[in-house]
């Protein structure tokens, strides 16, 4: 077995300047999924937090700043400008030829000078130790593991790392439980552990209630992880959909279903959580335009459809408010809906992680939801070629339609809310797409050039 570096003595000594690890994660931050600051130089690495959660595997948290912005903190306990990233690092002498992807680097001086450190969630044994943690309340340092009591996890559990394009880590065990490790790290609470919670008190069964989590106190309060029940048999809305694509089968019916899913989820929200009031469309369609031209000034491919979409958000100012504003999911997609059997459950409630955590928190009018799973079956239909549009449009109407049905209030008549929120979105995949996934970025371009141009 290869040997573990044993690291106590070096804590207070790494603690200071992070001068062994710097370099090395420099170079490694950029290229992982989950790194928010690909396109914009990572210029000072400041280590917030650490703790030895067990014997070769450090727990950071780092500050990664960026040009134009500082380590230091703001006053109240808030970060400091730029992110905050949770790493685990497994550190030992020789570590198995099998954790070859995960390799950060070897320490060249410093306290763990020829050591070789790695992201320990892909390593079995730190996975099968961190579910250990979970399933025993406790602290460790400033981090506070708790569970459900009334859901006891069974240990012994085989862990596997999924390998899913996603802004967060997540482990699977025994095909039973399903780990997400938050890897952008925000003040507060996070929005997958609260509302799973009180969705699940409010009886909702189309959301997996949380099990077991864990949280900071230092350098700020955090939720760092949420274990969830593991949905084995299900499919995810966007493998489902491209299947049904693939073999030219019809989607209607899936669609009808799933909006009926979300105009559940949508009731339960609203009695779990405070509803506003109707309006502040103005509000809305102000910041709807900032984002346009922020947007527009990162991807220039965006500025000709400028003037269309302002009129967009223009026309949302003077429209019908439109539902009351409430919680939402706040990033809903084809990718965060899995169908297990006749029923649609819905996960993911973290929002764009892009967003700050108090946005991502507060109540936003559910058209914004309704808006992105639009745009998902938009987006499914342009994977295969020739596109398929009367596809996509024939499940966008079944959707709304299924939603209608549920809801008590019809999507498709509320046309100036709805291409609102749609342009909205369409704007944000943009930028999204240009940062992370360029070859992707005609799929969002094409519904601006629809978006701006016919204003539908």
């Amino acid at each position: 077995m290869p040997k573990t570096a044993s690291l106590r003595p070096s804590l207070t000594r790494l603690a200071e300047p992070m001068e062994s690890l710097g370099g090395l994660l420099r170079d490694w931050l950029p290229r992982q999924r989950w790194f928010a600051g690909k396109d914009r130089p990572v210029t000072e690495l400041g280590l917030l937090s650490m703790t030895e959660l067990f014997p070769g595997c450090l727990h950071l948290l780092i500050h990664a700043g960026h040009a134009g912005h500082t380590g230091v903190p703001s006053p109240g306990g808030a970060p400091p400008a730029g992110d905050c990233y949770q790493l685990l690092l497994g550190v030992r002498e020789h570590p198995s030829p099998r954790l070859g992807r995960a390799l950060i680097g070897r320490v060249q001086d410093g306290p763990l000078a020829g050591l070789t450190v790695y992201d320990a969630l892909h390593d079995p044994r730190s996975a099968q130790l961190l579910l250990d943690r979970l399933r025993h309340p406790g602290t460790a340092g400033p981090l506070r593991f708790d569970c459900d009591p009334d859901q006891p996890v069974p240990g012994g559990l085989v862990p596997r790392l999924l390998d899913a394009e996603q802004s967060n880590s997540s482990l699977v065990y025994g095909d039973e439980y399903i780990l997400k490790v938050f890897r952008r790290i925000q003040p507060g609470v996070n929005p997958d552990l609260e509302v799973p919670g009180a969705l699940a008190r409010q009886g909702c069964h189309r959301v997996p209630a949380p099990v077991a989590w864990f949280q900071t106190k230092h350098p700020f309060k955090a939720t760092l992880g949420v274990l969830q029940p593991y949905l084995r048999e299900a499919s995810d809305g966007w493998t489902l959909a491209l299947h049904a694509l693939a073999a030219g089968d019809d989607f209607t019916a899936q669609a009808r279903a799933l909006g009926a899913a979300t105009a559940e989820v949508h009731l339960a929200l609203a009695s779990a959580f405070p509803v506003g009031e109707p309006g502040e469309n103005g509000h809305t369609a102000t910041a709807m335009s900032e984002r346009l031209a922020a947007a527009a000034h990162c991807v220039p491919a965006l500025q000709p459809y400028v003037p269309g979409l302002r009129a967009a958000f223009a026309a949302l100012a003077t429209c019908d408010a439109g539902p009351p504003a409430q919680r939402i999911h706040g990033d809903l997609h084809l990718g965060q809906v899995l169908r297990a059997g006749r029923e649609w459950f819905v996960i993911d409630f973290e929002g764009e992680p892009s967003r700050p955590l108090s946005e991502r928190r507060s109540a936003h009018s559910p058209v914004r939801d309704i808006a992105g799973m639009l745009r998902s079956f938009d987006y499914a239909a342009r994977q295969r070629r020739p596109w398929r549009p009367e596809w996509a449009r024939r499940c966008r109407e079944t959707y709304c339609a299924g939603y209608a049905a549920r809801a008590g209030w019809d999507p498709r008549k509320k046309h100036g809310l709805l291409r609102a929120y749609e342009t909205d979105r369409a704007v944000y995949e943009v930028l999204y797409e240009a940062r992370h996934r360029p070859d992707w970025l005609p799929v969002p371009m094409a519904a601006i050039e629809r978006l701006a141009v016919r204003g539908d």
